[in-house]
């Protein structure tokens, strides 16, 4: 990694970032309640995540019922973290206020563009994320979960999203039982690139790394007794996106008001 520090002295840190720096997945939870009052707690501060052009194009929904937790579950290839989660909050793009202020105007967001898709589900985005740095704050770990997206009207039905609403992930937040050893990274000078893409900061081409990153996730998932395949990343990677994932996805946010035109 490039740095400027002179030879000796200590990296730059802080808390956030230590937190960052050692940030797992956690998916193993006590039986202690995740309080209301430490939700809204860990909603308010996420709130204040930035926002494209002020329009807060998103809703949570906050889930604790045992019976909607496992319809959840069936949605994400039956993840037991989600059926047992202390509690499960759905962070979701919303189009609903949008909608009502153009139509106020006179207009209408029939056959919305690829834009306000990607804004409302950026702004969904920033806000899990800052929940999830403000719940580990305050004790609280977990785990984000795509795999509601596996059935996009599935889990609108579930949650009783109107149209215009969809869910672009979920979280399970809870108390650990059980912190796993953390996942290696791709190198950081394979992935950070100067002034234009492939430059290293030396003016270098950057090296993908790739091979390296195989052996190191290799020798991460031999450690914890998880099968592997000798090229391990390129490997799941492969097998993930062949065939491509979600082949209904768009007609699904299609029907539920997301046009992405």
């Amino acid at each position: 990694m490039p740095s400027d520090r002179p030879a000796g002295e200590r990296p730059i840190t802080s808390e956030t970032i230590e937190t960052l720096a050692n940030r797992v997945s956690v998916r193993a939870f006590t039986d202690e309640p995740v309080t209301d009052d430490e939700v809204d707690a860990v909603l308010q501060a996420a709130f204040r995540a930035p926002t494209s052009s002020n329009i807060q194009s998103y809703s949570v929904i906050v889930v604790r019922d045992p019976g909607t937790l496992a319809k959840l579950s069936d949605v994400t290839a039956g993840q037991k973290h989600v059926a047992k989660a202390p509690v499960f909050l759905a962070f979701c793009a919303d189009m609903t206020r949008i909608d009502a202020a153009v139509r106020s105007k006179g207009g209408n967001i029939e056959r919305n563009n690829l834009e306000t898709g990607l804004v409302t589900s950026i702004d969904a985005a920033l806000v899990g994320m800052s929940a999830y740095l403000a719940a580990d704050s305050i004790g609280l770990k977990g785990v984000m979960i795509g795999a509601v997206r596996n059935n996009a009207a599935e889990t609108a039905k579930i949650l009783g999203l109107p149209r215009r609403v969809y869910c672009v992930f979920g979280m399970v937040l809870g108390r650990a039982a059980d912190i796993p050893p953390q996942k290696p990274r791709m190198a950081y000078t394979s992935v950070v690139h100067y002034e234009q893409y492939g430059r290293r900061h030396d003016g270098g081409a950057v090296d993908p790394a790739i091979a390296a990153y195989n052996a190191a996730l290799r020798a991460h998932y031999e450690s914890i007794g998880k099968p592997t395949a000798p090229d391990s990343w390129t490997a799941d990677a492969a097998k993930k996106f062949m065939p491509e994932p979600r082949q209904n996805l768009r007609q699904e946010l299609s029907d539920l008001g997301f046009d992405f035109l």
